[in-house]
């Protein structure tokens, strides 16, 4: 019993990082009230569930996983245990069945799912108010005015791109990127069971763009306050707060820099330059995106060391998938994650951490 609680070195260091950003957090917390309004709005309980539920089934997701790699590492150095193992990390022992009938065993199972999740919600309908508002009326604007949870990560969105490309193309590349990375995987191996060894990257890409739009939805609801300013967690929400921070486009952001003037990069501020300095600039982007992310498929974490600067371990496992990839498969993979999984965050950062608006500006379109 003593071992099973026993924490590693590595546990410690994690819960004593978590434990330090709580007592920051509760630290700088300025106004309880205000968090709490917040964080008690009927239309916010979903996203403070989430902000549990996700850890805990993240946990349990990772948990299943590292016991199934630990069970396909056994099986791979014991052939007279893989032709008896009944291929499940869950005990077993001779005597019970390998294989179980899906009525009662499965069905019980969901029956008493669907039973918690509805009583679950019929309490939740009856303790909390739904977030019905009067009538809309034009000489009376809600100030933040703020979309339902599940579209506050495209209302946010909106910070950092062109009204049109945040409500259609990046709604769009993601949904058909959804629907067409099933057909790019040449991975065989880790259909109806949890595993890190065998989908390490697929599973990594997935967490990626799922944390991030759960960031998204996060900052739209404990951090944009009125006319949508950045305002931390605590903070008071001052409807008379103004901000003074002024959007540059990249290139002029260069021109007008020390080095920009030093150089005499004043002409790219000028057209026909601007459109051809975006131009590079998003090319070299989505070039260096793809090689970043090709050195993700390909390279073995566990020899990648900086002493030796052993920067680019190959990882056999993943170089055999790699080969069975198609160049098709390859290139659409490619797009889609650039375009989506760190164009995002790249965006992000710039405008928040250096007020960059566009980077690309055309008669046309700007990105």
């Amino acid at each position: 019993m003593a071992g099973r609680f026993n924490l590693s070195k590595g546990k410690l260091i994690g819960l004593g990082v978590v434990v330090v950003l709580v007592l920051l957090a509760v630290f700088f917390v300025e106004d309880w009230q205000q968090l709490w309004t917040i964080s008690s709005a009927p239309d916010n309980i979903p996203i403070v569930a989430m902000l549990f539920l996700v850890p805990f089934f993240t946990w349990l997701g990772i948990k299943q996983s590292r016991a199934n790699d630990r069970l396909i590492v056994a099986l791979e150095q014991d052939p007279k245990l893989a032709k008896t193992s009944h291929r499940k990390a869950e005990p077993w022992r001779p005597g019970w069945a390998k294989e179980i009938h899906v009525w009662p065993y499965l069905v019980r199972i969901e029956f008493l799912a669907a039973v918690i999740v509805t009583v679950v919600l019929f309490v939740w309908s009856i303790v909390l108010n739904a977030p019905l508002e009067e009538p809309a009326n034009p000489n009376l604007t809600m100030n933040p005015s703020k979309a339902p949870w599940y579209f506050l990560g495209l209302q946010e969105m909106l910070v950092y791109f062109d009204p049109w490309i945040a409500g259609v193309v990046m709604p769009s590349i993601i949904m058909i990127g959804l629907m067409v990375f099933p057909y790019v995987d040449s991975n065989p191996l880790g259909n109806g069971y949890y595993t890190l060894k065998q989908r390490r990257f697929a599973v990594g890409m997935f967490c990626w763009g799922f944390l991030m739009w759960i960031l998204l939805i996060v900052i739209g609801t404990f951090i944009r306050g009125p006319g949508w300013i950045w305002f931390w967690p605590g903070q008071t929400w001052d409807h008379n707060a103004v901000v003074f921070d002024k959007n540059v486009d990249l290139h002029d952001w260069i021109a007008t820099s020390r080095i920009g003037k030093a150089l005499h990069l004043g002409f790219l501020s000028a057209n026909p330059f601007k459109f051809i300095f975006g131009l590079l600039v998003v090319g070299g982007f989505y070039i260096l995106g793809a090689l970043f992310f090709h050195w993700l498929m390909t390279v073995d974490f566990k020899k990648l060391s900086l002493r030796p600067l052993r920067l680019f371990p190959q990882d056999a496992f993943e170089k055999k998938l790699l080969a069975r990839t198609s160049l098709l498969q390859y290139l659409t993979f490619q797009f889609f994650a650039v375009s989506v999984l760190l164009a995002m965050p790249v965006k992000l950062i710039l405008r928040l951490a250096l007020t960059i608006k566009y980077v690309w500006v055309t008669p046309w379109f700007n990105i």
